[in-house]
């Protein structure tokens, strides 16, 4: 499918900004307006954005009911009461269990962790996990990336004399439970500067306060960066403000001094020592994480994110390891059956929205198969597993639709339903599946909007390959980490044609090597899965490409190389 191109273009209000940020930093133009466009139009608050320093972090102190959770834990420590930290089988709540876990137990011995399972219990706090509480004498939980909607589990962990701390990030309901302190900067009587810090990120917000109430050094906690690094490239939040920060330092923290159970997940995924990116967190860490909780145990994840034992670090990585490559078989066997079952029908190209089901499909990756059929048809998705009459699965969308409204309008039809407006997870009978799907397609049909339906590249800017020098490059390294809220910048160059070198390259030859001219500089790059467009190139038409730009060392010699998102040939 044909990707449409959106390129933004400055107003003559923004040309000046940049003109104007250009000459207080004494940077280039291109330069400048590459932080105009992230609203750093202020020369100090551009110099802290590439620069983040870490005692720009926020006194935790401001977020509300944090006094009172450093203070019942103090007295938890104080009156020698055993302490249960428990969290959620995903990337964010086993990063966020592992680091509250490890700061305290620096300070206190008798404490426990807890990682629900993810068939048996469900996402969040389960009565089961209150009662192992009760029977291990916990008297207080701290819950991590779950909680906020816990009014009933709250109480039942009260009437059995056990107190909670929530952690959370997630959307409140309209009442929020009677915990001793609900830390949620999402609270609608909120008084956090930064609402969007992950489950991880509270955690780490409440052990500053702990250190900060006890008088302990800000340097204690400087070890457990790496894992709010890893919980936010995940959890997908934006990596803007204070998350930027943490996931700075957390990134720096990898590179330069890993855990003794990250750094063995490190290399069991084949990332290069010193050179981990926040891709590798999303793509390769963070799947080997969530790969735990979905075929086996997410608590297998945490005993290899606290571990210190380097006798026994391999193999706990290497069942890790395990899990992912168990995950990617059952993600490939389900994805090609549920594309087989979609080509085969004769609708399937006119539907406005994908809804498949198979008969025992592993629960644990039927969101990662709705994510790539996303990708395939661009369109909002549903995978469902059958099973003994009931079918349980996830949806993702597309940008703008929000699926979690869509399925609400079939809430008559479904035994469980909950997620936001990208995802959701879902179950029914057996038998309403016919009229759910006759009813998602008709609510899809009127509510998705055509440009919703056809993936969009969001341009940066238009530039000439003579506008990437050293310096515009070393300020676009500076605007790292990427991601939501910070994008990676996508750059268009029109009117290229091959310079020398331009081939077919893979094992295949399904992919371009790229040596191409726009008349005032030459930039070579690579281009996946466009070998078809060799041809026309080679024989000297000019075409328009759209890249990002990452450096390349190759004989110990580094240069900046695009990487082609997508190439249109010119007529």
């Amino acid at each position: 499918m044909q990707s449409r191109w959106e390129v933004k273009y400055f107003s003559e209000h923004e040309k000046q900004l940049s003109k104007q940020l250009a000459d207080e930093l004494n940077i280039s133009y291109i330069s400048a307006t590459m932080l105009v466009r992230r609203g750093l139009t202020d020369a100090q608050k551009a110099r802290d954005f590439v620069s983040p320093k870490l005692e720009n972090l926020y006194n935790p102190f401001l977020m509300k009911d944090m006094d009172k959770a450093v203070d019942r834990i103090n007295s938890a420590i104080n009156n020698k009461e055993r302490i249960l930290i428990y969290g959620d089988y995903d990337v964010d709540g086993t990063t966020a269990v592992a680091l509250v876990y490890k700061y305290l137990s620096r300070l206190y011995k008798d404490i426990d962790y807890y990682i629900p399972d993810r068939y048996t219990e469900g996402y969040g706090i389960s009565y089961k996990g209150i009662d192992y509480a009760c029977q291990t004498n916990c008297k207080l939980i701290i819950a991590l990336d779950c909680g906020i909607r816990s009014i009933d589990k709250v109480e039942y962990a009260k009437s059995k004399g056990i107190d909670f701390i929530i952690c959370d990030h997630h959307l409140p309901g309209n009442k929020i439970p009677d915990a001793v302190a609900v830390l949620d900067a999402k609270r609608e009587d909120n008084t956090y500067p930064f609402r969007e810090l992950c489950g991880c990120g509270v955690g780490f917000k409440l052990m500053q306060a702990l250190a900060q109430k006890n008088q302990l050094p800000f340097s204690s906690l400087t070890c457990l960066l790496e894992l709010c690094a890893m919980s936010i490239a995940s959890d997908i939040v934006p990596i803007t403000d204070e998350n930027r920060i943490l996931a700075y330092y957390g990134i720096r923290q990898l590179n330069i001094s890993p855990s003794v159970g990250v750094n063995s997940l490190i290399e069991k995924s084949g990332i290069e020592k010193g050179k981990l990116t926040i891709d590798d967190l999303v793509f390769r860490i963070g799947p080997r994480i969530n790969a735990c909780g979905r075929i086996k145990t997410g608590r297998s994840a945490v005993e290899l994110l606290i571990t210190e034992d380097i006798e026994k670090v391999d193999n706990m990585a290497n069942e890790v390891d395990e899990n992912n490559s168990t995950r990617k078989n059952f993600d490939q066997q389900i994805t090609n059956k549920a594309l087989e079952i979609l080509e085969s029908d004769p609708d399937n190209n006119t539907k406005k929205i994908t809804i498949v089901k198979g008969e025992n499909w592993h629960r644990g990756v039927v969101g990662i198969v709705a994510s790539r059929l996303t990708e395939t048809y661009f369109r909002p998705t549903i995978v469902l597993s059958e099973q003994d009459g009931i079918l349980t699965g996830s949806a993702r969308s597309v940008g703008g639709f929000d699926i979690y409204s869509a399925i609400d309008s079939c809430s008559d039809l479904l035994t469980n339903f909950g997620g936001h407006i990208y995802a959701a997870g879902l179950s029914m009978k057996l038998e309403n599946y016919d009229e759910f799907c006759r009813r998602m397609e008709e609510y899809t049909s009127k509510h998705i909007l055509p440009e919703q339906q056809e993936p969009i590249i969001d341009i940066e800017a238009e530039i000439s390959f003579a506008d990437i020098t050293a310096q515009f490059f070393n300020i676009l390294r500076h605007l790292e980490p990427f991601g939501p809220g910070n994008p990676r910048p996508i750059f268009l160059t029109r009117g290229v044609c091959n310079y020398r070198y331009t081939r077919r390259v893979g094992k295949q030859l399904e992919h371009l090597k790229l040596d191409l001219t726009d008349k005032r500089a030459a930039l070579s790059g690579i281009a996946f899965g466009k070998a078809e467009l060799a041809s026309d190139l080679l024989n000297g038409k000019n075409a328009d490409v759209c890249y990002t730009l990452n450096q390349n060392t190759f004989n110990g010699v580094t240069s900046i190389q695009m990487m082609a998102q997508d190439i249109r040939i010119c007529n």
